[in-house]
């Protein structure tokens, strides 16, 4: 058996997983309710995994001690039904491990762990950091390559390299490199996450273990059902299905707004729970609302 078909026959998080947003109340706080309710229903709708406290998430003004309770109250809203993976990442080693151990004790099932960002620290510094973080926790750790958040790659070969420590398991990917992506399934049995809308059925195809999704917000079973499709022998039913979610995932991930913003405009819509954004955030104009509704709409009932 080939790495890539390791790696998608024993998914460590599941296959389809979704970057959950962090609901807030109308004054702001941390609506745990409303976060049980939604993580409820995306595990209803086909997500096997979810994502808590990444970028979409809105990570960056969330607390350390509001990160801890997000995960209790999904853990106990979804019990065993759905892996937990908290993110955990910064631009501060320590403070990365600080997470990292806190999410464990939490509850999480995995750890979220991105490129350490501004700084711009050379590969064997990120290569130590990384390996810092997966040695102080006993949690099992996915990497999330993000160059153009980050400003810095997570090299194919330090990749490569870092594949060799038991706890390191999986990438998500945002590297818009697929030859990059190639030569790492190729010498290393990483489970790769298409962090990218767009290259879902793609990264899956050439061995891809999967998704995590901001869209999976919005449109969990749409998104599963490409998997299915694929897994199934339908190829040509998985890209139809692909092609049908591209206006919506380019209304949310490249129209100018970030996911958190779009995905909280279209759950507000549709009544679930999301909630306002936190500054330097702001919420989508009305136009933005209408345009994110009418390609949601336009999916749903074609």
């Amino acid at each position: 058996m080939t790495t890539a078909d390791a790696s998608a026959a024993s998914p460590p998080f599941g296959r389809a997983l979704c970057a959950m947003i962090t609901p807030f109340t109308r004054a702001g706080a941390l609506d745990l309710d409303g976060a049980q309710r939604l993580a409820a229903r995306l595990v209803d709708e086909g997500c096997d995994g979810l994502v808590l406290s990444g970028t979409t998430g809105e990570s960056p003004t969330t607390t350390d001690t509001e990160k801890s309770e997000l995960v209790r109250a999904v853990r106990e809203a979804v019990g065993e039904r759905a892996s937990i993976v908290a993110g955990v990442g910064t631009f501060d080693t320590r403070h990365t491990v600080e997470l990292a151990l806190a999410a464990e004790k939490a509850g999480a099932d995995g750890l979220l762990v991105v490129t350490p960002y501004y700084s711009r620290p050379p590969q064997d510094a990120v290569e130590a950091h990384f390996r810092e973080i997966a040695d102080a926790a006993g949690l099992p750790v996915a990497l999330y390559d993000i160059p153009g958040r980050t400003g810095t790659r997570i090299e194919p070969e330090t990749l490569i390299r870092l594949a060799e420590h038991p706890r390191i398991v999986a990438v998500k990917d945002c590297s818009y490199d697929f030859l990059g992506i190639q030569k790492v399934l190729a010498r290393t049995e990483l489970a790769y996450y298409a962090g990218c809308d767009e290259h879902i059925l793609a990264l899956y195809a050439v061995g891809g273990t999967g998704y995590v999704s901001t869209v999976a917000n919005v449109i969990p079973r749409h998104l599963r059902s490409v998997l299915d499709a694929f897994d199934a022998g339908d190829t040509a039913g998985a890209a139809r299905l692909q092609q049908r979610a591209t206006p919506l995932i380019e209304s949310m991930m490249s129209a100018g707004l970030p996911g958190a913003v779009t995905a909280k405009a279209l759950l507000g819509e549709l009544g679930l729970p999301g909630g306002p954004v936190r500054a330097p955030l702001r919420p989508a104009d009305r136009e933005a609302v209408d345009g994110l509704l009418a390609a949601y709409e336009e999916l749903v009932t074609d």
